[in-house]
């Protein structure tokens, strides 16, 4: 698959002994956008830690490719360096480190380059205009003392910083306001192009307003148990899980 970005083959993983992916498979092409949902404790939030490569989280089985190139021994960081990022749910507050250090030597490091000042900053400051977030936040520490729209706003101006290949959002609109999930959501859509792919795991469709999904797949005891496109979500918003894969059982 010459557009493949993202090939998942047979994947077991889990945490702690305790497998949690059970044989999950998934391709993802340059351009689209797929959609992960699930009830509580499917394996929707260890998929995104297992292919971000958290070391908490075990591979156990299968295959993780990237472009080609086998990444499931790669540590997080050379993941990063390859076109991953890792939006997360509950952003950690990181004393010490403003903003724009971080994400002005994260982007060194995923480069080799050196980043120049001046240039950097006129970027930063321009992507946190187009997010609402105040010029001075880019000095103060990393999450330490940010609401949770805050954090979340954070999280997706590093996205469009670093312009990642693979985008892994783990429900980046979680505790945000109409308003906020809106801004989060045209950021996300900046960023998405033909080049890159989006995963997205939410609960609130809204943020997905300005995004054309491709595909939507629901997770079931560790494995993807239905796949389907942007109407799937409407069927489970009004149908419920329990009957969309009891439904699911029945014909299997």
């Amino acid at each position: 698959m010459a557009d493949a970005l993202l090939q998942i083959k047979d994947l077991h993983a889990g945490v702690d002994g305790k497998e949690i992916l059970k044989g999950l498979d998934l391709t993802v092409r340059k351009g689209e956008v797929h959609v992960i949902l699930g009830p509580n404790g499917s394996g929707k939030s260890t998929l995104m830690n297992v292919i971000m490569g958290h070391p908490k989280y075990e591979m156990t089985g299968g295959s993780l490719i990237l472009e080609g190139e086998d990444i499931g021994e790669f540590r997080a960081f050379e993941r990063a360096r390859r076109g991953l990022f890792l939006a997360f749910q509950t952003p950690e507050e990181i004393p010490g480190i403003t903003v724009e250090n971080m994400i002005r030597t994260a982007r060194q490091v995923m480069t080799g380059e050196k980043v120049k000042l001046l240039p950097f900053r006129k970027k930063l400051n321009a992507m946190m205009a187009e997010l609402k977030i105040d010029p001075s936040y880019a000095q103060r520490y990393l999450n330490v003392g940010f609401s949770g729209g805050e954090k979340k706003r954070s999280e997706v101006l590093q996205l469009l910083m670093f312009a990642p290949k693979v985008a892994l959002l783990d429900e980046t609109d979680s505790g945000l306001d109409v308003d906020a999930v809106q801004i989060v959501s045209e950021g996300v859509a900046k960023f998405h192009n033909k080049n890159n792919a989006c995963i997205i795991i939410t609960h609130n469709a809204k943020i997905l307003d300005r995004l054309k999904v491709d595909y939507v797949h629901v997770l079931a005891q560790g494995k993807i148990a239905r796949e389907g496109g942007a109407e799937l979500i409407e069927e489970i918003n009004e149908e419920g899980f329990a009957k969309i894969l009891g439904a699911q059982d029945k014909v299997g």
